[in-house]
């Protein structure tokens, strides 16, 4: 049973989806660019789609699972599951006005018009801050409804803020952090549910690796026990003797978030010749 999955057929979580599959050694061949394509080692089947088609489609079961931006999951607003996270496609959709303007709080909106392509994210974000404002749709080149008179401000995605800056608007207030999503349909049979599983158990295999580092080094035998509590690994690191006595070989795995501090606590404890490696995969 083949399980079909929606992706983004052109655009910024295209290639990275694509990517990701690669990662999780899911072979995919779209050269000539279809619009339905098969992997050739796993029973799978790839739509390429518009990403805000993406969440309907997974509704009504046209695809079983499909990758996108958390923000379209939440403005579409369609009955699926969001099953993973998956790190990348990482932005942010903010309120934004005229540079000259001046912001001291949301308050700023009430009783002013907002141009923006996520009406539904917005409209819940003034009803949960008791604005009341007008919301104007349109479905593209958002940057330019200020300039041209359509509304006072804007709500839109933002990943560096430049397009903003070329606008003449400045960006005043996040309304949501959004990264790519594993989406499924609530209903999968459970062959195909199966099938979901083991694409969710390489993925977890190739995030865990991503943010984790692997560390060796030398430490002088009177520190183990506390170099263990710091670097304690996936159970506890491995620990073997050097020929110089009073030394010791230690094996583990870090954290990247933690990796700049761990390091100068290790050199603390009289740790030399520490060799750090990036891990492809990691399976807990």
């Amino acid at each position: 049973m083949k399980l079909k999955i929606a992706i983004q057929k052109s655009g910024r979580l295209s290639e990275k989806s694509l990517d990701i599959l690669k990662e999780c050694g899911i072979k995919v061949s779209n050269s000539d660019r279809k619009l339905k394509t098969e992997a050739q080692n796993f029973p799978m089947e790839i739509l390429f789609l518009r990403d805000d088609d993406i969440p309907q489609y997974v509704e009504q079961g046209v695809a079983d699972i499909g990758i996108l931006g958390e923000n379209e999951v939440l403005e579409r607003n369609k009955d699926v599951a969001i099953v993973e996270r998956l790190g990348f496609g990482n932005c942010r959709m903010s309120l934004a006005i005229p540079k000259d303007d001046v912001y001291k709080n949301v308050s700023y909106f009430q009783g002013k018009k907002v141009a923006t392509s996520y009406p539904k994210i917005l409209r819940k974000f003034f009803i949960e801050k008791n604005i009341n404002a007008s919301i104007e749709e349109i479905g593209g080149s958002v940057e330019i409804a200020t300039s041209i008179g359509l509304a006072d401000g804007i709500f839109d995605i933002v990943s560096t803020g430049s397009t903003l800056l070329m606008n003449g608007l400045k960006e005043i207030e996040t309304v949501l952090r959004s990264e790519a999503v594993l989406i499924s349909n609530k209903n999968l049979s459970e062959s195909k549910s199966a099938v979901l599983d083991k694409l969710l158990f390489r993925i977890k295999a190739f995030k865990n690796g991503a943010r984790s580092k692997y560390i060796v080094l030398n430490a002088p035998n009177e520190s183990l026990a506390e170099i263990s509590k710091l670097i304690p690994g996936m159970r506890s690191p491995t620990v073997l003797p050097l020929s110089n006595s009073g030394w010791s070989s230690v094996h583990s795995v870090i954290e990247e978030d933690d990796f700049w501090n761990v390091i100068d606590a290790l050199k603390g404890l009289g740790c030399e010749g520490i060799l750090v490696m990036p891990i492809e995969k990691m399976i807990l």
